[in-house]
């Protein structure tokens, strides 16, 4: 099916570009959604006749969005989610979540403008992309952590491979020290236990000239 473009579109052309793209596409995506008009004499017309208006709205649009992206562009948001020790989630995190704690930071972020190619199955930073515009893409990124705490050891650089290591060698320090602890003690016990040195024959001697 042939439509006229009435923005930029991703990957498919310019405003007022003439595309040729599968049927369902233009019905269930391009078309309800205001992007392209069908591809006919009249329509043709119609764009020509409201071209001006069109660059105009598309770009007054662009101004907005390049606005918002000075502010959101590199911002990092905190996702508090429950996940095993290996990291892995119990569910995951999508491009609603995003957009929520987007939303929830003081930022207007809708759901349909993030991209994200799957869920997010595993704590961590991640980057996901934002289309303010179609001609304004910014990056945001998400801290996926199971505390705020957990988030700040890893927005400083730290995964959370680096955390268990972390973790196993502190374990393993105070276990050494336990035991050398009570291998301290049980020598202190056996000094106690331990006889009385025999008197030597000096000292015998002396006690019987004593005597």
């Amino acid at each position: 099916m042939e439509v006229i473009l009435l923005e930029r579109v991703a990957k498919l052309g310019q405003m007022g570009e003439v595309v040729n793209v599968k049927p369902g596409y233009a019905r269930n995506f391009l078309l309800p959604s205001g992007k392209a008009l069908r591809a006919n004499k009249a329509n043709l017309a119609r764009f020509e006749a409201e071209k001006a208006q069109l660059e105009a709205r598309n770009l007054e649009t662009k101004k907005e969005a390049e606005a918002l992206g000075e502010k959101l562009d590199g911002q990092t948001f905190v996702i508090i989610r429950s996940a095993s020790d290996s990291g892995a989630l119990y569910g995951s995190v999508t491009t609603r979540d995003a957009a929520d704690a987007a939303t929830e930071a003081g930022f207007t972020v809708a759901r349909s403008q993030i991209t994200l190619d799957k869920p997010i199955k595993e704590l961590g930073l991640h980057d996901m992309e934002v289309v303010l515009h179609p001609e304004v893409s910014i990056t945001i990124t998400v801290n996926v952590a199971r505390s705020a705490e957990e988030a700040e050891i890893q927005a400083s650089g730290k995964s959370i491979a680096d955390m268990r290591a972390e973790a196993d060698a502190e374990a393993d320090f105070d276990i050494a020290e336990l035991f050398d602890d009570v291998g301290s003690a049980a020598l202190d016990l056996d000094d106690e236990d331990a006889p009385a040195p025999a008197a030597s024959d000096d000292e015998d001697a002396d006690e019987d000239d004593k005597a």
